[in-house]
């Protein structure tokens, strides 16, 4: 069996939400902790935790994919950043590794912290019910039996009257009242969900805090404006024993510290030019919802081409007869669409019609669907593994499920049903029409899990065009086995590779010219430094290909060829 480890969209959505609160308490801390505006630096807050969920689940890679910009942004963050998948072709039993460890820890804190909370909002609301009730100024208050912190919790107020003088308990009221009046219950209940759900992250700790400590200088400003003494408010709060509160999830009168309070009560009010520093904030909630698109554009693109085209040594085995439910990803001969890439282009431009729906919405991007192509070459259970709208979903799944019989994948000489993904590209022309030459399938990748193909077409003079897809693809002299025999001869794995274990997939991306020169030699993808250097030492040196032919003449094709580097390991 082949398991195929790689970041799933859960653990990428996770992510994100993380370093987008790291993001937000850097910019609090930077720009707003400082100021009077307290009931902006409350909705700045909450918008934090909002954005931070929201931002990984809005959609616009169609945007990104018909962006040459933001294609670029997706190749490089692909290449840099995203890991290459792992394949493993042992079953053994499960046996429980770091990361469900890891996994095990997390729920655990997350189980501890809700439960906590829910164990405080328990007592609050058997405080509510045993507790006897009194009225303080027409205000309907609770009566503690024992010394306790002044606190509240939505329209409950709680407090313990004979530790307090009666200007003391007026203060208390107003105080608290502002947080009632405010809501304030619901800003400390989304911190302390965002601290159970993020409990790792240092800076939700960090936002949690100063949302408790805005909601005091809140009510603090509250208070001197209904027009108590701003020096006698200060000495009762430095003069009170501040005995802990009976609930940590309650907005509390006496919360620490002080200082920072009575500071801010001082301080000079801010200028209202000041505001404008909030926008600041959208442009950050922009870079990170492009960010969240790209990665997420990156993580399928390199998914799919690592499924089409990496070298993968496979060392599973098969019963002589493979049982109808059993359903491969790799195999030594993947299926073959009839009259090979080139026809199944042309099956594709000559039988998908653009859906006049999406034309007049301007709608266009890459549609992909996945599907199996059984042991006899019929195509079974077409869905669409990433959607761009209703109706060119429908349009891409009719043309696949309207396919002739592919020829079957096969393994260890047998024929086998196999997974199979085809992106199907729907793009516009500049005055809005269907491209239908543009529209061809220009990013399936070669079934040859050696060479990774794009297609695709240049806009450029045809005497500067460098094609990704030609009728007649570039090939090397002898075929792909004078190609195997050239590289395993020439390649040599580096003395200074081998001292340090490194290995993997070094693609190399050239140009095969009009004459079959190779030229533009780089790397496509890395592994290290030496390997790489060796890679494009090999492929530099290359002899001639057969040049790639388009409507009967010699073009320049982009090209990509995967380089294994593998130990073995006695």
């Amino acid at each position: 069996m082949i398991y195929t480890t790689t970041m799933t969209p859960i653990l990428a959505y996770f992510l994100k939400i993380n370093v987008a609160l790291a993001l937000f308490y850097i910019f609090y801390r930077l720009f707003c902790c400082k100021d009077t505006f307290f009931q902006w630096r409350r909705t700045a807050l909450l918008s934090f935790f909002g954005i931070a969920l929201a931002v990984p689940l809005l959609n616009f890679q169609s945007w990104v994919d018909g962006s040459e910009r933001a294609t670029e942004l997706v190749k490089i963050y692909a290449s840099v950043v995203l890991p290459d998948q792992v394949v493993t072709a042992t079953q053994e039993a499960p046996v429980l590794g770091w990361a469900d460890a890891l996994l095990l820890l997390y729920l655990a804190g997350v189980a501890l912290l809700v439960g906590r909370m829910l164990f405080q909002l328990a007592v609050i609301v058997r405080m509510h019910f045993r507790s006897e009730q009194g009225m303080i100024k027409g205000v309907r208050v609770h009566l503690l039996a024992e010394a306790a912190g002044p606190f509240s919790f939505f329209h409950w107020i709680f407090i313990h009257l004979p530790s307090h003088t009666p200007d003391e308990a007026d203060e208390i009221l107003a105080h608290e009242q502002a947080h009632v009046r405010q809501c304030h219950s619901i800003d400390v209940l989304v911190g302390e969900l965002m601290c159970a759900l993020c409990w790792f992250n240092p800076f939700v700790w960090g936002l949690k805090r100063e949302v408790r400590r805005n909601l005091e200088y809140l009510a603090d400003d509250r208070v001197l404006e209904t027009g108590y003494d701003s020096a006698a408010y200060q000495y009762h709060l430095l003069g009170l024993a501040h005995p802990v509160a009976a609930a940590n999830i309650s907005n509390n009168f006496n919360v620490l510290p002080l200082k920072n309070r009575i500071r801010m009560m001082n301080k000079r009010r801010t200028n209202k030019v000041g505001r404008t520093k909030y926008l600041m904030f959208l442009p950050l909630a922009a870079l990170l919802l492009m960010v969240s698109n790209i990665e997420t554009v990156a993580r399928t693109t390199k998914a799919l081409a690592q499924d089409a085209s990496a070298p993968v040594r496979l060392e599973t085995t098969i019963s002589p007869n493979v049982p109808d439910s059993v359903v491969f990803e790799v195999v030594e001969k993947m299926p073959e669409f009839p009259g090979g890439q080139v026809a199944l282009m042309n099956y594709l431009a000559n039988n998908i019609r653009y859906p006049q729906e999406s034309q007049k919405a301007g709608t266009q991007g890459r549609v992909i669907v996945q599907f199996v192509v059984t042991k006899d070459g019929n195509i079974q259970g077409a869905k669409v593994k990433r959607s761009i709208d209703p109706y060119l979903d429908k349009e891409a799944l009719r043309v696949v499920n309207a396919m002739p019989k592919w020829k079957p994948g096969m393994q260890r000489g047998q024929a086998v049903n196999v997974k199979y993904t085809v992106p199907i590209l729907f793009r516009l022309g500049k005055s809005g029409a269907a491209a239908t030459q543009q529209a061809k399938a220009e990013e399936i990748k070669s079934i040859d899990p050696m060479v990774v193909v794009g297609y695709g077409s240049a806009d450029k003079k045809p005497a500067e065009t460098v094609f990704t897809v030609v009728e007649t693809m570039p090939k090397f002299y002898g075929g792909k086995a004078a190609l195997m025999r050239y590289l395993s001869q020439h390649v040599k794995y580096p003395t200074i590779a081998q001292t340090n274990n490194e290995q993997g997939t070094v693609q190399v991306q050239m140009v095969v010219g009009r004459d079959g020169r190779v030229s533009d030699v780089k790397v496509a993808r890395s592994v290290s430094t030496a390997l790489d250097a060796e890679a494009m030492r090999v492929v530099s040196n290359m002899p001639r290909w057969e040049p790639g032919m388009q409507n009967g003449k010699a073009v320049a094709v982009m090209y990509t060829l995967p380089i294994e580097f593998k130990l073995d390991k006695k």
